[in-house]
């Protein structure tokens, strides 16, 4: 009888999806990957953004190392959001919640320099690297060791895409150095 009970409860629990992480785990590693989610968000369309008004002498380069970036982004969006829902966490809801938890600034300009654009993105990169780091010490402190591997992934990614920026906006001299 007890299994029964139990076994309807279950179905009827709203979005109890069972985990052997803590209530307290599950709060701090969904509060920390829906940041992330957010920030992914808001960096993503931040890139969209510069990728559709990009221009100058290296438009093509630009443009297409953006699109790239911002597809990659965009493919990180739904392995946090499964994975805050693994863990037995509510994901974002709205673009309103992602504005109310991004750390991301907006770029609404209606011209920036396509140096300007990826320095700006750069920052955010370098940001959002840090942010991830951040998000992986609270996993190893729940002891989420498969958010951690997920997170260790995402922190290469985004490490290559700042280094990318960087690159790609260095000035040099005639030699190419």
């Amino acid at each position: 009888m007890a299994d029964q009970s139990k076994a309807k409860q279950e179905r009827v629990a709203p979005l109890a999806t069972p985990t052997d992480l803590s209530a307290d785990a599950t709060r701090d590693i969904s509060g920390a990957l829906n940041a992330i989610l957010a920030d992914t968000f808001a960096l993503y369309l931040k890139t969209k953004n510069f990728h559709w008004h990009v221009s100058g002498p290296h438009f093509r380069d630009y443009h297409l190392m953006l699109d790239e970036q911002g597809d990659q982004l965009f493919a990180m969006t739904d392995p946090i959001a499964e994975r805050i829902r693994k863990v037995g966490g509510r994901t974002l809801r709205s673009i309103g919640h992602i504005a109310r938890l991004q750390r991301v600034l907006d770029n609404d300009a209606d011209y920036v320099d396509p140096l300007d654009m990826l320095a700006e993105l750069r920052d955010d990169n370098k940001e959002l690297a840090a942010r991830l780091r951040e998000a992986h010490n609270v996993c190893d402190e729940h002891r989420d060791i498969a958010t951690a591997s997920l997170i260790e992934v995402w922190i290469d990614e985004t490490e290559r895409r700042t280094w990318f920026l960087y690159e790609a906006s260095r000035r040099g001299d005639s030699t190419g150095h």
